[in-house]
């Protein structure tokens, strides 16, 4: 049983719209498959009822009403007309499953309390309502009294009621002692249909449904993300990688659309799926130590049975400062793109100084950082940037110290600019007008971009379009800096434009 829409609406700031529930409540039936929903708590609000009347009007045209629940209280059959009202028609009875909520909370003994369950639960039958009962606190109650528990469930069980369900409310167990209080429970009541309702507290929620199964119990509560009341509940996506691969347990799970539906949730509930929450998060299929990468491409060495095209994902390999040839060379191949091995060392040494800047490239970056570094190492570099300093102070105008290299000999000025890389412009002109006695290109268009389809920030691409000696020239160049993205594309043109010099050099 899937309770996203109750249990998971209760995490702090998430409300789903009427129309959001009644579309999570379409995925999880028709997509995800999962065999019973939790929609809603009786009895919230006026918005809450119209939620669930679309909800059950809609689940009745498909015939799926039976497997449409909502929760509901012991309060003389007030939740019973809600659900009446609601169209609903399995109720999901909120009873006290330990002395301590008994009497602390309604100030009544076990056998009253026992007594006010039965009459709602004979006033459901009547309305032909379903019923299963939660035991609220039950985890409490088995640690702390036992003997409470097992007298409030005497008197259910030979009441129709289809499932009783035992909830970690306070998220106290662990997977011992889940199977202990579970076995206890099926062993005194064999014939009884038991769900296990897990909370996260101790982030031993996915440990204790396991627990749970293994104890006997028939059902199991999970949440998409895994959201819910404090640290949540257990999320499905775990769940059902867990059963199946480890235990060969069967579902009706359709495992393919748990991605989609998990960010789904997470764009109505504004609740972000961490990057390394396991099937659903972003990273959690990358591979990025370059060994591993390696290891996949000889012989899918690194790889476990959690296969990303089960889940409707595909495996990717990072590429950082720790990533690799390996790494690089099973994205190309993504590509359908193939460099030498001379090329490939060029374009990881560019990506693994990215890195060192603590920028994430993505595989869609790649062309445009081939492009740059081939095209760069095309060039003559008879003009090298040995070194440079730019600095921009509040109510100053930016300053740029430059150390250029041309042809063998070097070269310093420093300038202000409107800008910083304006003020590098400027330096280097004054290299090359005072010092050199040549023209100096003149700038007619400069733009930066991020490049088209990249997924990250991690760069920028700067385009300078140059006028010199009647002629036009476009460089480009990418770096994680806009400034130091420019200054390579104008050193690019510097060496472009070198052998002109030369030409004319000789011609005089």
């Amino acid at each position: 049983m899937d309770t996203t829409l109750r249990d998971g609406e209760q995490t702090s700031g998430v409300s789903f719209m009427p129309h959001e529930k009644l579309m999570i409540c379409r995925a999880l039936l028709e997509d995800l498959h999962v065999d019973r929903v939790e929609v809603a708590s009786a009895r919230v609000s006026d918005g809450e009822l119209d939620a669930v009347k679309s909800i059950t009007r809609w689940a009745e045209a498909k015939g799926l009403l039976d497997r449409i629940e909502v929760l509901g209280f012991v309060d003389g059959g007030k939740s019973l007309e809600w659900l009446a009202c609601a169209g609903v028609r399995t109720l999901n009875l909120l009873c006290k499953g330990s002395r301590r909520h008994c009497e602390g909370q309604l100030g009544k003994t076990c056998q009253q309390h026992a007594d006010d369950v039965c009459r709602n639960i004979e006033m459901a039958m009547q309305r032909g309502i379903t019923v299963n009962v939660y035991l609220e606190d039950w985890s409490s109650g088995m640690q702390a009294d036992e003997d409470y528990v097992f007298q409030l469930v005497d008197a259910l069980v030979d009441l129709p009621v289809r499932r009783i369900m035992l909830p970690d409310t306070l998220g106290i167990l662990n997977p011992l002692n889940t199977l202990d209080y579970t076995k206890r429970m099926v062993a005194r009541y064999p014939g009884v249909h038991f769900d296990f309702h897990a909370h996260n507290d101790y982030d031993l929620a996915v440990s204790n449904v396991l627990a749970a199964v293994f104890a006997g119990a028939k059902g199991l509560h999970t949440a998409i993300n895994g959201l819910g009341e404090r640290a949540g509940n257990a999320p499905l996506a775990s769940v059902q990688a867990i059963l199946k691969d480890h235990f060969n347990a069967h579902t009706n799970i359709n495992e393919g659309e748990l991605n989609k539906v998990a960010h789904m949730v997470e764009s109505y509930s504004g609740i972000a799926i961490p990057p390394n929450k396991p099937i659903t998060g972003s990273a959690v299929f990358t591979q990025v130590a370059g060994v591993h990468a390696d290891g996949d491409e000889k012989n899918r060495l690194y790889q476990n049975a959690l296969q990303p095209e089960r889940f409707g994902r595909r495996r990717e390999y990072a590429l950082g400062k720790s990533s690799g040839q390996a790494s690089l060379r099973l994205n190309l191949e993504a590509l359908g793109l193939y460099l030498s091995e001379d090329d490939m060392r060029k374009v990881t040494d560019r990506i693994t100084e990215l890195g060192d800047k603590k920028e994430h490239v993505t595989q869609e970056d790649l062309p445009f950082i081939i492009r740059d570094v081939l095209h760069h190492s095309e060039v003559n570099d008879s003009v090298q940037l040995i070194s440079y300093m730019v600095s921009t102070a509040y109510g100053l105008r930016p300053i740029a110290q430059v150390r250029l290299q041309v042809n063998g000999a070097i070269y310093e000025e420093s300038a202000q600019g409107d800008g910083q890389y304006d003020a590098f412009v400027r330096a280097v002109r004054h290299i090359y007008r005072d010092r050199l006695g040549r023209r100096f290109p003149w700038l007619s268009n400069y733009s930066v971009t991020i490049p088209p389809g990249g997924r990250t920030d991690a760069l920028v691409q700067t385009t300078i379009e140059w006028v010199f000696e009647e002629q036009s020239f476009r460089t480009h160049a990418l770096d994680a800096d806009q400034t130091e993205a420019a200054i390579k594309a104008t050193i690019k043109l510097l060496n472009i434009i070198e052998p002109i010099y030369e030409e004319k050099a000789v011609g005089e």
